[in-house]
């Protein structure tokens, strides 16, 4: 009799992980993810400026706006929403960022040594 029971909880419970997984393999998520590795780490040309303070300040606070998007979301298209968002933002202030310190004479850029 107890197995009898068992069995329904434990596929309640795979269904559950199969679910949790295809919703942590979201498009908009990756695309955030991707967003994410290009925040910049260090000020362009080294200059520790308002325009890098603020770049920094928007990150972090894109970053809060994601986890509580996160916290409530009540359905699949929430959850889109907010990563899509989250990854809009990452972009748009990293360009804006990029952008005023050129207006500055500072360009982004790599140097690749042959």
């Amino acid at each position: 009799m107890k197995l009898a029971i068992a069995t329904p909880i434990i596929a309640l419970g795979m269904m559950a992980t199969a679910g949790q997984a295809a919703v942590s393999d979201l498009y908009e998520e990756r695309l955030a993810r991707a967003e994410e590795r290009m925040i910049l780490t260090a000020p362009i040309a080294g200059i520790e400026n308002s325009l890098w303070y603020d770049y920094r300040i928007d990150i972090t606070e894109a970053q809060k706006e994601l986890r509580a998007d996160l916290g409530r979301a009540s359905d699949l298209e929430d959850l889109r929403d907010a990563w899509e968002e989250y990854a809009r933002e990452l972009r748009q202030e990293r360009k804006e960022y990029i952008e005023e310190m050129a207006e500055r004479g500072y360009r982004s850029g790599t140097v690749t040594v042959g």
